[in-house]
């Protein structure tokens, strides 16, 4: 797609129907996306037109058909892409993990989003091969390793659950038994009004003064 073309429903419809005819991945232009998010503000701008003129709620009913036929076009290009991609990434796994010549795979077609894409899921596939292929075939138990992504994304949950565990300490789920107006707690931060009924997380040492005073009682919290 060349960079002179403009973004209308007519380029988008050949769009997919150059996707759709054709085995390889077709070319767009880097700012593919851009674009496109810049045309549909341009639609969606023409809903916002005033809804007491006539000719203008004729427009609008116009311009809202369109922008869902358009919004149907790009939800089924981008998935006859993503179709491709996952291929490409099933066939570019096979070759390297066979040793195999995996330059034969033509990835100057994806666009940068498009190409992380298709980046983890080699990984992925290539993890699950190692890990489950491989050991079957020399009488192993199959044992996938986790990959850098699953354990960073591990490790900030550890790390989330501790910081939640250490508020867990610090602060107590309380329900207010009667209203209480707003006042100066002991580490001088203001709390409140709360009402009947009010549920609070406060710092341990508040909560068990209102609880003690029977303004409050204690609250389970849920796992």
């Amino acid at each position: 797609m060349n960079k002179e073309i403009n973004i209308t429903y007519e380029t988008l419809f050949e769009l997919l129907r150059r996707e759709k005819t054709r085995e390889e991945l077709q070319k767009l232009d880097n700012n593919f996306f851009s674009d496109v998010v810049d045309y549909l503000k341009e639609k969606q701008a023409a809903l916002n037109l005033p809804k007491n003129d006539i000719f203008a709620a004729e427009e609008r009913r116009k311009a809202e058909s369109q922008l869902e036929n358009i919004k149907n076009i790009l939800k089924e290009f981008y998935e006859k892409r993503e179709k491709k991609i996952m291929n490409m990434a099933l066939d570019m796994s096979r070759m390297s993990m066979g040793a195999l010549n995996s330059e034969i795979i033509d990835t100057s077609a994806m666009l940068k989003e498009e190409k992380e894409l298709f980046d983890y899921l080699v990984k992925v596939l290539n993890n699950n091969r190692k890990g489950v292929l491989y050991n079957i075939l020399e009488g192993k138990i199959p044992l996938i390793e986790k990959t850098e992504e699953e354990k960073d994304a591990k490790e900030e949950l550890n790390q989330e659950a501790k910081e939640e565990d250490e508020e867990t300490k610090t602060q107590k789920l309380i329900r207010f038994l009667y209203a209480v107006p707003k006042f100066v707690g002991t580490d001088l931060q203001e709390y409140g009004p709360f009402e009947k009924e009010d549920i609070a997380n406060l710092p341990v040492e508040i909560a068990d003064v209102l609880i003690s005073k029977q303004r409050a009682e204690e609250m389970a919290k849920k796992e």
